[in-house]
């Protein structure tokens, strides 16, 4: 009887323990990032929500181990937000696949279904497969088109919720005027904007002035002259607790005449007068982006990838919510700049060039395929080619400027041509800074880019160093699983031993 009441006790425990885990639980994430753990940003989103919004989600069956992996992180996702939002996250998954008038609806809904490679029966068969969400509050709705396997789906889902839980988004400004790229250039810009603003345009030539509704404006890559009354536009805005974000070109390349050129806007005088100093100067480094050089082989014309120091690849930054999680940007032509001015204004140091660094004349030749880098090209490390100004930078309010020495880098361009995710987030981020408090920030650039091997280890000196670590990551795994199988062995061989002695 004393066994059953037992076991009865230890039913009761079990049960006792699965109830309480299904409230209260703690998961270890051991990830860099954190990439398992909801962050704050998304536990605020959730416990504001006065309505409850509905996630529905379109998955087809029979998906490929990756895919039905990203379908299971889903539904586990979802069932945590409706836990922590007290059920005011509702959910439900569907099958277009099995119904016609499921597959109907998530068309009309914007759910386009995407080509699969499944392996059935040692072929390999291309599969219609809906992998997408849609999210949505009373009338309004939020659409994730295609949920990415291996992607981090925190940001999608946080941002798409917290657009479908405000009503009024405040207002940010993008200028234009002095030859600035349109809205149909600033495409992803616009796009990660508009998850919690209203971006409008501004031409600063024809405003009044820059109406103090807008939290942040932003100036991308003028071309014109400004003239005097624009910068006391800007002035005014500043004056009145407005902030700036620029990226601006003080050089430029044409690359059909092979040169760099200097761009005269005006706009690094204002700054100067704010204490910072901008360059008519290329920055080069070690670290770059490559162009595609056309070169004639024989009676064939070969396009080769060629090492192209004007376009730096930015990977030292500051350790600022602005560049939390970014691990990389390319910059199309950057300049150095310093601040000199006095300690009434706070100036930040946002990201640097690499240890192998320099700077090059504004005017100059671009010898791509003959020009043979030394490092003697490379010989001022760690220059500044972004940053921010707080302070009081006009009149006797408190102001802030976020500045960066390349109005190219996220802009994406005509036709299909697409900017570096980060490259985005850096921008964005910065408008989030200026005038987003919800904390959505820090998921934009949650989850990992890249792991880009050091330059240390790219050295000739190097090579025994790279061979001993190749050799180590294969050998090790294998003699740990040596080493517990002998000692597994030894235990067992010590326990029969042990077992034949008379006296066991």
């Amino acid at each position: 009887m004393k066994k059953y009441y037992n076991s009865l006790i230890l039913i009761g425990v079990l049960i006792l323990v699965n109830l309480l885990s299904y409230k209260f639980y703690y998961r270890l994430d051991l990830t860099s990032d954190h990439q398992f753990t909801l962050s704050n940003a998304t536990k605020n989103i959730l416990k504001s929500l006065e309505d409850p919004v509905t996630v529905t989600a379109y998955f087809s069956e029979n998906l490929p181990p990756n895919v039905q992996k990203t379908r299971e992180d889903f539904r586990d996702l979802l069932e945590e937000y409706a836990g922590i939002s007290g059920g005011m996250v509702e959910y439900r998954f569907v099958d277009p696949s099995k119904d016609k008038d499921k597959e109907q609806e998530a068309l009309q809904s914007g759910i386009r279904p995407v080509m699969i490679n499944v392996r059935e029966k040692d072929e390999i068969k291309q599969q219609k497969s809906f992998i997408g969400a849609i999210i949505s509050l009373d009338d309004r709705r939020e659409i994730i088109p295609f949920i990415k396997p291996g992607a981090p789906l925190e940001y999608d889902l946080s941002t798409a919720i917290k657009k479908v839980s405000i009503e009024n988004k405040p207002s940010v400004a993008i200028l234009s005027g002095h030859g600035e790229p349109g809205l149909d250039q600033l495409s992803q810009v616009e796009q990660s904007l508009s998850v919690l603003y209203n971006p409008e345009s501004v031409n600063l030539k024809k405003a009044k002035e820059i109406d103090s509704k807008y939290k942040v404006a932003l100036l991308i890559a003028p071309k014109d002259s400004f003239a005097m009354e624009d910068f006391q536009k800007l002035d005014s805005y500043l004056s009145k607790g407005g902030n700036l974000v620029l990226a601006i070109n003080s050089v430029d390349g044409d690359f059909q005449q092979s040169r760099g050129v200097i761009v005269n806007t005006g706009i690094e005088t204002w700054l100067k007068s704010k204490g910072l100093n901008i360059d008519h100067k290329f920055v080069v480094d070690a670290s770059c982006g490559s162009v595609s050089v056309q070169q004639k082989q024989g009676y064939f014309t070969m396009v080769n990838q060629v090492k192209f120091p004007f376009l730096p690849i930015i990977r030292n930054f500051d350790e600022h919510t602005i560049t939390k999680g970014i691990e990389e940007v390319i910059f199309k032509f950057a300049s150095p700049m310093e601040y000199v001015g006095d300690s009434s204004i706070h100036f930040t140091e946002l990201a640097t060039t690499s240890e192998k660094s320099g700077e090059v004349d504004g005017n100059t030749y671009f010898d791509v395929m003959n020009k043979k880098w030394t490092s003697s090209d490379f010989n001022k490390p760690n220059i500044t080619v972004g940053g921010i100004l707080e302070g009081k930078l006009a009149g006797g309010v408190d102001s802030k400027i976020v500045v960066y020495s390349d109005g190219d880098f996220a802009i994406t361009g005509s036709g299909r041509n697409r900017q570096n995710d980060n490259n985005i987030s850096l921008l964005v981020n910065s408008v989030d800074w200026l005038g987003d408090d919800t904390g959505l920030i820090e998921l934009r650039t949650k989850g990992v880019v890249s792991r880009p091997i050091e330059q240390e280890f790219l050295t000739e000196e190097a090579s025994g160093k790279r061979s001993f670590i190749k050799y180590l990551n294969f050998g090790l795994p294998i003699l740990l699983v040596i080493l517990i199988g002998i000692f597994i062995i030894q235990r067992r061989k010590a326990i029969r031993i042990r077992r034949m002695q008379e006296e066991y």
